[in-house]
């Protein structure tokens, strides 16, 4: 336990060289687990995303606790994505995790854009070009994303174009489970579904049209004094623009915001959350993980991750539904400062 804790100081150490420059937001969020009620006498293992400090986020006073037999922070190889991971033996009757944090986060502005685009080379990106498990970028998406970028010459032209496709052509779905899957395909026949679906047809679109993007996984910060945000996972999007860097885009929150409101695409309070989405993205959130088709480590039983915006957590060699609080219990609870 000594060693673990002395491994968690040090990570908090090493991930505030860059600190946020501003804080916008700040409190404690706490993340409480509990895999007791699940079937005895199997070994149980708890992935967690684990969150770091960065240009837009601090985060400090990391606590861990609870009666697992072993845990320990890694990264996973493909994306580089930090995570906590705790394992109880057979013989554990209680398997019971809290992790704690102090988060500060500012709103994000990106909208100051050179007037020229520097050259640069696909090689460098083709982490962020390539098709994943569910996002294809040829056939039919390639399709649609040339008629949609079809007369654009640079990158933040492209991209704004297919940004507002998306705004005027998809829908939130409340009916979609979680966050949605991302799965591409069927959402080009259907294009309604939550912030996973529409973020992930927007980085599809843009690696089909050659510019780098990716998903981001985090969780909304509450707007009360003390809230209960078990179930405020949220994904938005980035792509990057060659001579300034990553840029966010979220036309989820667009589309959640016209279904709240009963907007039309052509409303003016439409097109005041568009551009506030496009470039920018508020304090409430904080960031956990990106990419997909997530590889985790130590590897639990089955195919890689889709997404890694929820925990995961696995008895003997059976997954854990990590969407059904009567089977996969846990809490997140935000204070703010």
């Amino acid at each position: 336990m000594k060693r673990l804790m002395i491994l968690f100081t040090l990570l908090s150490v090493v991930i505030l060289a860059q600190p946020a420059r501003s804080a916008g937001l700040a409190g404690l969020l706490t993340m409480e687990f509990d895999l007791s009620a699940q079937k005895s006498r199997e070994e149980a293992k708890l992935w967690i995303p684990y969150p770091v400090s960065d240009k837009n986020q601090r985060i400090t006073d990391i606590k861990i606790s609870g009666d697992y037999t072993a845990a320990a922070v890694y990264t996973e190889p493909e994306h580089g994505n930090p995570l906590l991971f705790a394992r109880w033996d057979q013989e554990a009757r209680s398997r019971k995790l809290s992790l704690s944090f102090r988060a500060e986060r500012r709103e994000i502005s990106r909208r100051d854009f050179p007037a020229d685009e520097t050259c640069w080379d696909p090689v460098d990106f083709r982490e962020y070009l390539k098709a994943t498990r569910l996002g294809p970028v040829t056939g039919e998406v390639k399709n649609l994303a040339d008629s949609i970028t079809k007369g654009k010459k640079t990158v933040r032209v492209k991209a704004r174009a297919i940004y507002d496709w998306i705004c005027r052509n998809m829908y939130r779905d409340p009916e979609t489970r979680g966050c949605g899957i991302g799965d591409v395909r069927a959402l080009l026949a259907r294009p309604g579904g939550k912030c996973t679906d529409i973020s992930s047809m927007f980085v599809c679109l843009a690696r089909a049209a050659g510019i780098p993007a990716r998903e981001i996984f985090g969780l909304r910060l509450g707007k009360k004094p003390e809230e209960d945000i078990t179930q405020y996972q949220h994904c938005w999007a980035e792509f990057y623009l060659p001579g300034y860097g990553w840029v966010p885009v979220d036309p989820a929150d667009v589309r959640k915001a016209m279904l709240v409101d009963n907007l039309k695409p052509e409303d003016p309070k439409t097109r005041q959350y568009k551009e506030y989405y496009w470039g920018g993205v508020d304090q409430h959130r904080i960031r956990l993980a990106v990419g997909r088709d997530i590889v985790l480590n130590p590897p639990p039983k089955g195919e890689p991750l889709n997404t890694f915006g929820y925990p995961f957590a696995q008895v003997g060699d059976t997954t854990i539904d990590w969407l059904d609080p009567g089977t996969f219990k846990y809490r997140f609870t935000w204070k703010t400062e």
